[in-house]
């Protein structure tokens, strides 16, 4: 197993491309709109100095005019910035979204069992959602409030020098602040989004599991457990949104005592003839604006490090390298090569201490039929994953024509395989939309076909519709035996060389059983089929069966043999006999 890499958010920088543009114009834009803003409170204090003061109406309206002008273009401006920003934000975003759902996708099972499906699809929407509206702050406000900032302090410091010491020093002491929150918060938004991660699992569960809850009447319960997840969950991120908020008031709180500092000192220095009303005004309005752009500021970063901490779980999903990878070269059909060979298998699944199954051979032809049989957890349906390489082979080899599946591209070594998992899944749509997975260009006339060898025709044919009936979400408007004649008929329609059956007949009938072996053994006698499964009625007609028993093989051959040589297979048998 190839071992995992860390995350960085350098990796989300390439779904940036062909926003960049968006992302360098959004900033200028916005940087405008700040240069109008520090101009407007010196057009104030000419006002309150020139027109005001001389009572010259006339200067007033020509002040008034260049005020809204600014005011304009700046309004101007800020909307320029915000739909570079939308577009941008929303752009990569989508981008992001659609290329971490295309990794996950190439992941093998044991990185999505590892990571865990609540956890993918958390990072999926809720992370992406937190990346995508931090880059839209950042662009909106990353340049503008430093510069409104160090803007204003220098107009104010031009306006009167020792006036001004008042806000630096009053800007120091906020800028340590922002530091010291940004340290603590920035590590807690991530545990907070694992706690999220725990409530989308819970919810997944109930719901995927809501008839058994009902069935053993557990929903007090189940609703206490997934209180205390919410409660978790709520309880530590009031404890960083409260430190998070300490940053607005604290900030003001600063500045405005900055202001009546101001006001007190530049009420002297106005009486004393060093200052002028209109520029103590312009004064007042240059710290209001450090003010708000300080809160802003604390604003952006609480912003910035949930965007940062979500762009570091998303990093780590995409840093997360494929264990199957594809070979080089294309399945071909050999017909004088054994179909299938497995030889000296044994495979032990990551982190799951011993081997799933061990020292595992056998060989099947063309048209030849294996039989798996054992109790459970005796690794059945760990040689079936083993075959189209959901999980490669801890030792031994398996090969198919005579070559280690390993070497063959993935989507050539899946499209001559039909496998019914053992867990029938459907998803919403039409049952012919469902049966097209196995081949899209079937038409209906083989869709008709393979639902009737998979006895799925008689219900199909039933309802109003047909192969047009609506099948919803998981399959739930059907029963368990439905669903599995239906995922039989898909792996069908795709016309497998090598069809794989993991125990997907458990929940038919003996009689629907028996008829569905029957139409297999007539329609497709030149199919190699293998056939896992706990009745040993579905499996003793088969030309060699193995038996397993706790990962190793403990009988192989014929019916007949195994009675005789397995006592294993024997004491199955006669038992389901009686």
């Amino acid at each position: 197993m190839k071992p995992k890499k860390a995350g960085s958010v350098r990796r989300l920088l390439p779904y940036m491309k062909g926003y960049w543009k968006e992302c360098i114009l959004g900033p200028i834009f916005k940087l405008l709109e700040a240069i109008f803003e520090l101009i407007v409170p010196l057009v104030t204090a000419k006002m309150i100095d020139v027109g005001i003061a001389n009572r010259d109406t006339g200067y007033i309206w020509k002040m008034g005019g260049a005020m809204f002008l600014l005011a304009a273009c700046g309004l101007a401006f800020a909307l320029i910035c915000q739909y570079y920003a939308s577009k941008c934000a929303y752009g990569f975003g989508t981008a992001l979204r659609r290329a971490l759902y295309r990794h996950v996708n190439t992941l093998s099972h044991s990185a999505v069992d590892r990571i865990g499906t609540a956890s993918l699809i958390t990072r999926i929407t809720s992370d992406s959602n937190t990346v995508q509206s931090g880059l839209n702050m950042v662009i909106r406000l990353a340049t503008r409030c430093p510069f409104l900032i160090i803007g204003a302090a220098i107009m104010a410091m031009r306006i009167d020098l020792k006036l001004s010491i008042i806000f630096l020093i009053a800007i120091p002491i906020i800028g340590v602040l922002l530091y010291s929150v940004t340290c603590w918060t920035i590590p807690r938004y991530g545990e907070n989004q694992g706690k999220l991660d725990n409530i989308a699992r819970h919810t997944r569960e109930n719901l995927d599991g809501v008839r058994v809850i009902r069935a053993f009447s557990r929903q007090d319960e189940e609703i206490e457990s997934y209180r205390n997840d919410c409660d978790v969950f709520a309880k530590r991120s009031i404890a960083v949104g409260r430190v998070g908020a300490i940053l607005n008031p604290a900030s003001f709180f600063i500045m405005n005592m900055g202001i009546v500092a101001v006001l007190w000192f530049g009420g002297i220095r106005v009486d004393t003839g060093h200052l002028t009303q209109g520029e103590l005004t312009a004064f007042v309005n240059y710290m209001t604006q450090i003010a708000l752009s300080m809160v802003r500021m604390a604003e952006l970063l609480i912003s910035f490090n949930k965007a940062a901490a979500s762009a570091k779980r998303i990093s780590d999903v995409l840093a997360e390298e494929p264990e199957i990878t594809d070979g080089e070269k294309p399945l071909t059909v050999q017909e004088q090569a054994p179909v299938l060979a497995f030889d000296h298998v044994t495979f032990a699944y990551p982190d799951g201490g011993e081997a799933a199954i061990h020292d595992i051979s056998f060989s099947l032809r063309a048209g030849e039929t294996l039989g798996i049989i054992g109790g459970t957890g005796s690794g059945k349906s760990t040689i079936a994953n083993l075959i189209p390489r959901f999980y490669d082979t801890t030792e031994g080899t398996v090969r198919i024509y005579g070559e280690d599946v390993r070497s063959y591209t993935l989507d050539s070594l899946r499209q001559i395989i039909g496998v019914v998992p053992q867990k029938a899944s459907l998803v919403s749509g039409t049952i012919a939309e469902n049966l097209r997975w196995g081949d899209a260009a079937a038409d209906d006339a083989e869709l008709e076909h393979a639902c009737k060898i998979a006895q799925a025709w008689e219900f199909v044919s039933q309802t109003s519709r047909g192969l047009e009936t609506k099948v919803t979400q998981g399959g739930r408007s059907l029963s368990g035996g439905q669903k599995q004649r239906l995922t039989i008929a898909r792996a069908l329609v795709g016309h497998p060389k090598l069809l794989i059956l993991d125990d997907s007949m458990s929940a038919l009938d003996y009689a629907t059983d028996l008829e569905l072996r029957r139409q297999l053994a007539a329609e497709m006698g030149d199919v190699t089929k293998i056939m896992i499964s706990q009745r040993a009625t579905s499996i003793q007609h088969a030309d060699h069966i193995l038996v397993m028993d706790d990962g190793k093989c403990v009988g192989y051959g014929t019916h007949d043999e195994l009675l005789v040589q397995c006592p294993v297979y024997a004491d199955i048998y006669h038992t389901q006999m009686q």
